[in-house]
């Protein structure tokens, strides 16, 4: 079945940190550009991070730079997220998603960029 399945959310403390992952199946995983969104209540699904193809290219948003860090190993078809320093604003739904080259690289923030999506998984940040 071709999906992406999110792991690796749950409830940390301000300031800790937190791994996710996301696995690829059917599909050539090393021929997709890879996102990371979040999504909280009231708010439009935020940008996260993205990474290319050969995970030599990565951009991480402002809210989040230098605190997350997005890789990948193409050899076990595995995208991540690496939360560090977490703040109580981080706490949303993480979702991943996957991005071919039939749309722009120019796009890679959007959403509507996307060809296929995991299910997210939930992670929230306490005082």
């Amino acid at each position: 079945q071709v999906q992406l399945v999110e792991s690796g959310g749950g409830l940390v403390q301000a300031g800790g940190s937190l791994r996710l992952s996301c696995a690829s199946y059917g599909r050539t995983f090393k021929a997709d550009a890879m996102g990371w969104f979040r999504h909280v209540p009231g708010k439009d699904r935020e940008f996260v991070a993205a990474i290319s193809r050969d995970g030599y290219n990565a951009e991480i948003a402002d809210a989040v730079q230098g605190r997350f860090t997005v890789s990948r190993d193409n050899t076990r078809n595995t995208l991540y997220l690496q939360m560090n320093t977490m703040k109580p604003e981080d706490t949303a739904i993480y979702a991943c998603a996957a991005r071919t080259g039939a749309t722009p690289s120019l796009y890679y923030t959007r959403a509507s960029a996307y060809v296929l999506w995991g299910q997210g998984t939930q992670v929230t940040v306490s005082s």
